[in-house]
């Protein structure tokens, strides 16, 4: 079994060092994922795109109803652009943390990047999140929708006409509007205007929908995210975080949903609320759509087509009599996962950095780490002082732990004694083997649960590191200019492979000749697997390897039992 996962392991390696160098997995190739021919590609003509059930403008057939979702808020379909693609325009937009493009077909948020947050494989470009590509498809929409009384009203497809204004936040300027109004469209004209602020990633999106005709209407307002299901470009194999939609809600809280449960039509979330958010999430960075506490939703979840997928809101507006302008305010997140940031926007908001299971322990540990970072200003040496602090917390712990396995290494040469003399008779070796324990007041399961107790924790650490964007191309010393990166030169998983071998031999070696080989085969295992963690992953589990050989040692010593390797053996 041992080899079987070792040769698997080695496999799976040589694969990830096939496309890391450029080139196609041998064993288990990929093959090329799915694109949506309906994403749009802005400039060419015919474009199509995901669209919520309302008719566009120009466009008598409605579209078809999506299995789940209230006949109401009908969002789904893909029609046809009702208006010539060169028409339209894109307009750049900059903030001092935020460069935007919005299309004037719908007003829609279609591209973004973060200055402050470099791509992995371009550091001289910020990080690309939403994006409307001929190969990505990622967008924020929002529209109007015919409620029960039926009509046709301005969507994400109608064509709109920019206001003309600033683009980019000046020096001394704390916020900046942008502008977006639409033709008549079935007797209702639609505003909106994003208004985005100094230092912030969430921004205000107020939609003034005005009854332009001479008889009362009852639209309703979509926000949705429409994204394809790939994965986000540069994810290791070895490691997984969640890629998809999620909703949150005062009743049921934080829920993830896989895309491959849309695709099948199984989505079980609230459908109906009056507070929360949808988002779409990926490792460190997330978008959110968010409305006002109190304003009743309907949420939903849908495939639009092949490879792409929607999550959002709908909410009713009340009538609109001729003449009079209805107001509606969303707040839209777009940017990294920082935590105290993430919490002053909305109730709820910092889970969409998902800690899973162990989230009671990560949120404290992560709070004790931004402290240390306010003192250190270094995230790397924010690492080793957090593991240190956890490490003298659970001192006494492990010190009984360590003296339990200083005692079983003093009768460890007796045990190997009596299991040659006796190995032929198992049933006398097991007696004399518990008579001598209890002799020597030795229990062999005492080094464990000391430790067992602490595993809770110390994963909760790893998901900390593991999911925390203030990692990504943060420098710790010398050779290492990102923690969320890998080394590049494999210091740090060596010299990781070397302590876990060293804290083996260290250990006592277990009477069972093949727990013995376990226990040298797995550590050497994971030590190579840790070659493709980042390296603020690696250099957790290193500090926290040197603290334990160095309490080990100082138990062992006090209690008489000098330092010894056990090396492996074996013949």
């Amino acid at each position: 079994m041992l080899w079987v996962i070792f040769g698997f392991s080695m496999v799976l390696l040589w694969d990830q060092w096939q496309l890391a160098n450029g080139k196609k997995a041998t064993f288990f190739p990929s093959p090329a994922p799915a694109v949506s021919t309906t994403a749009p590609v802005v400039g060419k003509p015919a474009d199509g795109a995901a669209v919520p059930s309302g008719q566009t403008s120009g466009s008598a057939a409605p579209a078809p109803v999506a299995s789940g979702v209230p006949a109401a808020s009908v969002a789904a379909g893909v029609l046809p652009a009702t208006t010539p693609s060169a028409t339209k325009e894109r307009l750049v937009v900059k903030t001092d943390v935020l460069d935007l493009a919005f299309d004037t077909e719908g007003g829609t948020l279609v591209h973004s990047s973060f200055p402050k947050h470099k791509d992995m494989a371009d550091k001289g470009s910020g990080f690309v999140l939403l994006d409307q590509s001929p190969t990505r498809m990622y967008v924020a929409q929002s529209g109007l929708i015919a409620g029960a009384a039926g009509g046709s009203f301005p969507t994400h497809k109608t064509l709109m006409t920019a206001v003309p204004g600033e683009r980019t936040l000046q020096d001394g300027q704390d916020s900046l509007e942008v502008k977006f109004e639409s033709a008549d469209v079935g007797g209702v004209k639609l505003v909106k205007t994003y208004t985005l602020k100094r230092g912030a990633y969430d921004m205000t999106v107020r939609h003034d929908v005005i009854n332009t005709g001479g008889s009362a209407v009852s639209p309703q307002l979509y926000l949705q995210l429409v994204r394809d299901g790939n994965k986000p470009p540069g994810e290791s194999s070895f490691y997984s975080t969640f890629t998809g939609p999620a909703v949150y809600t005062e009743a049921q809280k934080y829920q993830k949903v896989e895309f491959s449960n849309i695709e099948k039509n199984k989505v079980e979330v609230e459908k109906q609320a009056t507070n929360g958010y949808v988002a779409m999430v990926q490792h460190y960075f997330a978008t959110a759509w968010m409305l006002a506490d109190g304003v009743q939703r309907d949420i939903f979840f849908r495939k639009v087509d092949t490879n792409l997928y929607a999550v959002g809101m709908i909410t009713s507006l009340e009538t609109i009599a001729p003449g009079v302008t209805k107001s509606v305010e969303a707040k839209f997140f777009v940017g990294p996962q920082v935590e105290k940031q993430l919490e002053a926007i909305a109730p709820g908001l910092e889970l969409v950095k998902d800690y899973g299971w162990l989230t009671i322990l990560a949120k404290p540990l992560y709070w004790l780490l931004d402290k240390l970072h306010g003192f250190i200003h270094n995230w790397g040496w924010s690492i080793v002082a957090l593991v240190l602090l956890l490490k003298a917390g659970f001192y006494w712990l492990n010190a009984k732990a360590y003296a339990s396995m200083a005692k079983m290494k003093a009768v460890n040469p007796k045990i190997m004694e009596m299991r040659e003399r006796l190995k032929d008779k198992p049933q006398e070796m097991q007696q004399a083997m518990m008579k001598m324990y209890k002799e020597e007041k030795v229990n062999p399961m005492g080094g464990c649960f000391p430790i067992v107790i602490q595993i809770p924790v110390f994963i909760a650490l790893y998901w900390v590191l593991l999911s925390s964007v203030e990692m990504r191309n943060a420098p710790w010393v010398l050779w290492i200019h990102d923690l969320s990166s890998p080394d590049p030169f494999y210091i740090l998983p060596i010299v990781m492979a070397l302590t876990t071998m060293l804290q083996t031999a260290l250990n006592p070696t277990p009477p069972d000749p093949m727990q013995a080989k376990l226990m040298w085969f797995m550590p050497l295992i994971f030590s190579v697997m840790f070659f493709f963690f980042p390296a603020g992953l690696v250099l957790y589990w290193i500090t926290n390897n040197i603290l334990s050989i160095a309490q080990q040692w100082v138990i062992n010593t006090r209690m008489g039992v000098p330092p010894q390797f056990n090396l492996p053996k074996f013949s």
